[in-house]
């Protein structure tokens, strides 16, 4: 594990009254070990099959990369439509990995597709989609576990039609692929009539804990990114992740940590990576932790409304609004801060003397600053007895990228074990899919849709 996590400014020695005692986590001994058993023993098994994506072969690994690069080397563009998991996991990974301004690269520089990921059905989005792409030289990864998403079958359906259009029935077949359920949902249906190539996503992953599945391998594979590397780091991580004391196990303890935290009013967990490159990491941890954690019932059946709502910040960005909130606000957050030790590139302040402004920057670099600011923001969190805690990532590669995937997995997974609810549903998000389809007209809806039409608003509520 190349990962490091410093929870020091959790504790009550640290951050005083508001921060926790090493005797609530000594204390607890059978919770850790409860938790544990529930996470460990059931690993591989019914929806934690996630716990198994990085143990793949070496044999899969050199097709995933085999079929990356044949369509990599006739792609201009490359397209990946899904939502939620199917959409988050690939972008936190394309930003952390390929260069920040990717698409604007000349071709020969991006050795890869210019990218792109369709996570939403705002139809000027779609429209302008068609404005940057030559569809002839496009391919479109389909990803929905389920093959029933409404949003992303309304993507394939658009942009399928486009392209018998632009080249041809026999020729959009192959410029499309899909990863979906084997044997399951319309578009596996569909894919097998078209003859589009199938990749599957094993049963025991749910959208938001696949990322390291085919949900993500593949596109990755498209895009020349180091997946043997990620997978390692993966490994690795898992490896840390089974330790059974809790003082070793960097995913069993912070999840404990924020448990107790929530117990103590600390009702928001804000990930402020300090990498651009990071950013949109906060976006897949705010998918899996809020969607694992808020849940109304525990397992057995009683009312807890529980849960812990994930905020996204950037540092140095995020230093000059939201932390003024997060220092001298309510006392409802826990902070995590995470750092990177070496950056990809070093970017030096001219010592010029002819500017005369900013003389105490002159001859450092944009690291050197990065990195006191984040120490800053940790000084002036803990200063003001606010609970934050660090993941220092040694540098941002495809190994460390896979560390810190796995171990939001099994952070969540952990915290919801201690919750005692069922860390995997999303009965909420259900509610809401039954709800459109309902109102879009599909079969077997129809009692659904006489509920909806029952709600009744008060005119008096609506100023226009």
């Amino acid at each position: 594990m190349k990962l490091k996590f410093d929870y020091n400014n959790m504790m009550e020695s640290s951050i005083g009254t508001h921060g926790i005692k090493q005797s609530a986590i000594d204390k607890a001994a059978k919770a850790h070990e409860a938790a544990y058993k529930e996470v460990v023993d059931n690993s591989g098994k019914g929806w934690q099959g996630w716990t198994e994506t990085p143990m793949i072969d070496k044999a899969t690994v050199d097709e995933l990369n085999a079929f990356g690069k044949s369509i990599r080397e006739k792609a201009s563009s490359f397209v990946v439509l899904g939502i939620g998991g199917s959409a988050l996991g690939p972008i936190c990974v394309f930003n952390a990995l390929l260069h920040l301004h990717h698409n604007e690269l000349n071709e020969k520089m991006r050795k890869a597709p210019k990218i792109y990921v369709e996570d939403n059905v705002d139809p000027e989005r779609m429209a302008a989609l068609f404005d940057v792409i030559d569809i002839k030289t496009t391919y479109f990864n389909v990803i929905t576990k389920s093959g029933e998403t409404s949003e992303t079958l309304s993507q394939f359906l658009i942009l399928y039609n486009a392209l018998k259009k632009a080249v041809g029935e026999k020729a959009a077949k192959e410029h499309i692929f899909v990863t979906t359920t084997i044997g399951k949902g319309a578009l596996y249906a569909a894919a097998e009539k078209e003859g589009f190539k199938i990749f599957g996503v094993p049963a025991g992953v749910g959208g938001r804990f696949s990322v390291l599945s085919n949900v993500g391998l593949v596109p990755f594979a498209v895009m020349g990114i180091d997946i043997e590397s990620m997978l390692y780091g993966a490994r690795a991580m898992r490896t840390a992740c089974e330790r059974k004391d809790i003082y070793s196990n960097p995913a069993l303890m912070t999840a404990y940590l924020q448990v107790l935290s929530m117990k103590d009013g600390k009702n928001i967990s804000v990930m402020m990576p300090y990498a651009d490159g990071l950013k949109t990491m906060a976006d897949f941890y705010c998918q899996i932790w809020a969607e694992s954690l808020g849940k109304a019932v525990d397992k057995a059946g009683k009312t807890v409304n529980c849960g812990q709502t994930p905020a996204k910040s950037l540092g140095v960005t995020d230093q000059h609004s939201q932390v003024q909130l997060y220092t001298e606000g309510p006392y409802d957050k826990v902070v995590t801060i995470i750092g990177v030790d070496t950056f990809g590139d070093s970017v030096t302040i001219p010592a010029d003397e002819t500017a005369d402004i900013g003389d105490f920057l002159k001859g450092h670099t944009m690291n050197e600053l990065i990195t006191a600011e984040r120490k800053s923001t940790e000084f002036a969190l803990t200063k003001a007895g606010r609970s934050n805690f660090t993941i220092t990532m040694p540098t941002v590669d495809a190994e460390t990228v896979g560390e810190l995937l796995m171990y939001f997995m099994y952070q969540t997974a952990f915290a919801g074990a201690y919750l005692n609810i069922d860390t995997f549903n999303q009965p909420g998000v259900e509610e809401g899919k039954k709800a459109t389809f309902a109102m879009i007209g599909r079969a077997g809806y129809e009692q659904k849709l006489k509920e909806l039409e029952s709600a009744v608003k008060d005119e008096k509520y609506i100023i226009s």
